[in-house]
């Protein structure tokens, strides 16, 4: 069992990654630091944070994993001893449109970092990463540890690349590291441009409900603060040179994803859902959009005693309410003040 004290936290200002931080402030006993790096690209948000980096344990440095340089004075300086690497980007709809970013940062990012551990081997280096690296399924099955690769869009083929490179640097160089695929997460400070969130801010605003195709493609639904749990425990006792899926078992085409959304928004805001369903928008459908995915969690549920939430529609229910209750922090990012908001309060310390 290792016992990760000194942390170095990539993408930390992100959505699984605060979310992460979150859980690791919260153990008891850990008494070490939480370093925070992240480059605050569009979708890095200090306000997530605001609390977190009140507490002593917490540093925060706004810089690009790609600087090596940065990478090993972070390292010696805080004398971090466990990676946790959720920097990357993953909007599929940006990969398309702009592939040389997640070059850069899923491919290149994940080398750097790694040639950082290289020179200093007791740290262990976790990286998380997607179930979308394995491809489509068809109507049934699941992908396990063991599925071939069959990457689709930009996004999953550089996250894909970057899984083979933690993976060549165990096996080449010796270092401690785990792979960690996850399926479709959701939940409190996730950026607006994922289906989620969109799909709830629209019915508060009753504007168009956006689907590609029939809206018939099927994913699994992870709560982040359950991958936040799992990711922890992985850190503990995950063993350096495997990987394991994490899937919240809870399978949902996005078109009964959406009419969920409708439900549980109509209930909390007194509308008529009849109403609400007026405003779905089937549109064109993406390119390489894949139809299914699926995973089975069943290495990690018997190695280290995780299990997902067993609701889906009350985590739902969570969301939504979170998103009512947080219009200020989402107000900011639509009107892009969040960045006034991190040039006025950050502090690197």
């Amino acid at each position: 069992m290792r016992n990760p004290r000194h942390i170095l936290i990539t993408g930390g200002a992100g959505f699984i990654g605060s979310a992460f931080l979150r859980h690791v402030l919260k153990q008891e006993g850990f008494d070490g630091k939480a370093v925070v790096l992240d480059k605050l690209t569009y979708a890095g948000n200090l306000e997530t944070l605001e609390e977190d980096l009140k507490d002593p344990r917490v540093r925060f440095v706004q810089g690009d994993i790609n600087d090596q340089k940065l990478v090993s004075a972070i390292i010696l300086e805080h004398k971090i001893d466990t990676i946790a690497h959720f920097a990357a980007e993953s909007h599929v709809d940006r990969s398309i449109v702009s592939p040389e970013a997640f070059m850069q940062t899923n491919v290149m990012g994940t080398f750097h970092l790694l040639e950082a551990v290289r020179k200093h081997p007791n740290i262990h280096f976790h990286h998380v990463s997607t179930d979308e690296v394995y491809g489509s399924l068809g109507d049934t099955g699941a992908f396990t540890e063991e599925t071939p690769y069959n990457p689709s869009s930009p996004y999953s083929a550089s996250k894909a690349a970057s899984d083979h490179l933690v993976r060549a640097y165990h096996r080449t160089y010796g270092l401690s590291a785990v792979i960690s695929n996850c399926s479709n997460n959701y939940g409190p400070y996730q950026f607006p441009e994922k289906l989620i969130p969109l799909m709830i801010l629209n019915c508060l605003r009753k504007k168009p409900l956006p689907i590609y195709g029939k809206g018939n493609q099927v994913r699994d639904w992870l709560y982040v603060d359950d991958h936040a749990t799992c990711l922890w425990e992985l850190m503990k006792h995950g063993k350096p040179g495997e990987t394991y899926n994490v899937g919240g078992e809870q399978e949902l085409s996005n078109l009964e994803l959406v009419e969920k959304i409708i439900e549980i928004v109509a209930k909390l805001t007194e509308e008529d859902p009849k109403e609400l369903r007026k405003l779905l928008a089937f549109v064109k459908d993406r390119p390489g959009h894949d139809h299914r995915y699926a995973i089975d969690c069943s290495k990690v549920k018997r190695e280290i005693g995780w299990h997902p939430s067993p609701s889906l529609d009350e985590r739902l229910k969570e969301t939504v309410k979170w998103v009512l209750d947080h219009k200020p922090w989402i107000d900011h990012i639509e009107s892009g003040s969040y960045r006034e908001w991190i040039a006025s309060n950050y502090d690197s310390r």
